[in-house]
């Protein structure tokens, strides 16, 4: 009886076994479809390249068998497709662990190895590639580039520690194409190129060493300061902002931030001014600009162009040259700054010196637009004022609104009325001149006729070819009625 129950445990126990093995078997060869499928789909997807689904494919492959150097190589290769030398290492290192002498994933280790510019690492594995596979092209001719680089990258650093910076960048650039993901290098060349005064590629290289690097806030401030020393606020507002956002709290960005933000708002409110021709707010928002940055001669340019500028659009006409003269102080072949000196000379009625002014922005640019109609127009100034001047016959300046032209117009009306004089001679020349007072008023009170006698043409003149002669009333309804009692 015992022995009867012994046996039908044992068998049992058998029968639960051959399930349990079943299950599992089962399971296993689940899986080994299941991971398949994903290789298969993720080799499809890049061949295809979709990178990104390749990539979702091989880490479910990597999950399901953590044992499999092949699907670790497959997703190393991916990484590699994108740009991810970081994570492409750990799988490659996986893939030597778990198979030794697979040369092909050794060889990818050692390219990327490279790339970064460590050197011994690479060198040993390139060696250990020869070890299996004398021939191999890779491995012979990256330790042939192996064998001199640290020497020319010595010889950099020397070249930069006498402040001979081109053949130092010419070895850095050759340097840099074989090791393109190492950040040192692209330091190095950036600090020649500043040095030189080459802000541009200076930007370029430690823009790079910023995705080179996790977490580079000096490189992000770095590129903001270059931004910013030539001029570029905005530019430069943006990449302080990807400082902070690694950290909020950085003790050097968040300072210069909050400047930059300042300037950035100033500037603006500069351009807002100009485009709504509020010359005297903007001279105003100009010298504010100074006061956030009196140092980098970029700011300080922009904004004392701006004065200029502005100045030369308002009534300050002597401050305007002044102030466009401190421009060119700076640069002395700023065009713009000299085309609007000569707008202030025309409104200061000085336009001999507006004429040789523009003839100078066209000796720079003989094509600059701005300053070939500004010398045209200066020069019909000049001949137009040897005959008869609307501004002198009423005693205003160029840039005199209505309410000044009115008053001198009302001044000096009365002065020459001809019925304040008696005799001959005078009431004569008191008709010449309430004539040309009327004629002086007709003009500069009428935008139109005003802006063409300001382009060098009289208006009058034309109108009287037209018109037979008839090209206004003098004695035209103004607010004050005349009479006349000719002899």
């Amino acid at each position: 009886m015992a022995l009867e129950l012994g046996l039908s445990r044992l068998l049992s126990s058998i029968s639960l076994l051959i399930i349990t093995l079943d299950i599992d078997l089962r399971g296993i060869l689940a899986d080994k479809t299941s991971i398949d499928q994903h290789l298969d789909l993720g080799k499809n997807m890049l061949a295809a390249g979709q990178l990104a689904d390749a990539l979702s494919h091989y880490h479910a492959a990597v999950e399901l068998d953590t044992q499999n150097y092949m699907t670790y190589f497959r997703r190393a290769t991916v990484y590699l497709a994108m740009g991810k030398s970081k994570s492409a290492l750990p799988d490659l290192q996986k893939v030597i662990e778990l198979k030794p002498d697979f040369i092909g994933a050794r060889v990818q280790r050692a390219n990327v190895l490279l790339k970064q510019g460590k050197y011994d690492l690479a060198t040993d594995d390139y060696t250990e590639v020869l070890r299996s596979s004398p021939h191999n092209p890779d491995a012979l001719h990256n330790l042939e580039h192996l064998h001199h680089l640290p020497q020319d990258i010595e010889q950099a650093e020397e070249f930069i520690s006498q402040h001979n910076f081109s053949p130092a960048i010419d070895i850095l650039s050759k340097a840099i194409e074989i090791s393109p993901w190492d950040p040192t290098l692209r330091e190095m060349r950036a600090e020649c190129y500043i040095h030189q005064g080459d802000y541009f590629k200076a930007i370029q290289d430690t823009k790079t060493t910023a995705k080179l690097v996790s977490d580079n806030t000096a490189a992000y401030l770095k590129v903001s300061k270059l931004h910013y020393e030539i001029g570029e606020a905005e530019e430069s507002l943006i990449e302080i902002r990807e400082c902070l956002k690694l950290d909020p709290d950085h003790k050097e960005c968040f300072p210069f931030y909050k400047n930059v933000k300042k300037l950035v708002k100033q500037i603006k409110a500069v351009q807002d001014k100009i485009n709504s021709q509020q010359y005297e707010e903007c001279v105003e928002k100009a010298r504010k600009m100074l006061k956030i940055e009196p140092k980098v001669y970029s700011f300080v340019h922009k904004a004392k162009s701006h004065i200029c500028h502005c100045q030369s659009k308002t009534k300050d006409t002597k401050e305007a040259l002044a102030s466009c003269d401190e421009v060119l102080e700076m640069d002395e072949n700023n065009i713009e700054a000299l085309c609007d000196k000569a707008e202030a000379y025309i409104a200061d009625e000085q336009l001999q010196e507006a004429i040789n002014t523009y003839q100078k922005a066209t000796g720079i640019d003989g094509n600059y637009q701005r300053a070939q109609e500004g010398l045209n127009k200066a020069q019909k100034l000049f001949k137009q004022s040897q005959k008869r001047d609307y501004y002198k016959i009423l005693g205003v300046k160029r840039n005199a609104q209505k309410p000044e032209i009115q008053k001198a117009y009302r001044k000096l009306a009365v002065k020459w009325h001809p019925d304040k004089y008696d005799k001959p001679e005078e009431k004569k020349k008191a008709e010449e001149m309430f004539i040309n007072i009327a004629a002086a008023k007709e003009v500069l009170s009428n935008p139109e006729k005003r802006q063409k006698f300001d382009n060098g043409e009289d208006p009058l003149d034309a109108e009287q070819q037209a018109q037979g002669g008839n090209g206004f009333n003098p004695f035209g309804n103004d607010g004050y009625s005349f009479k006349f009692h000719f002899n």
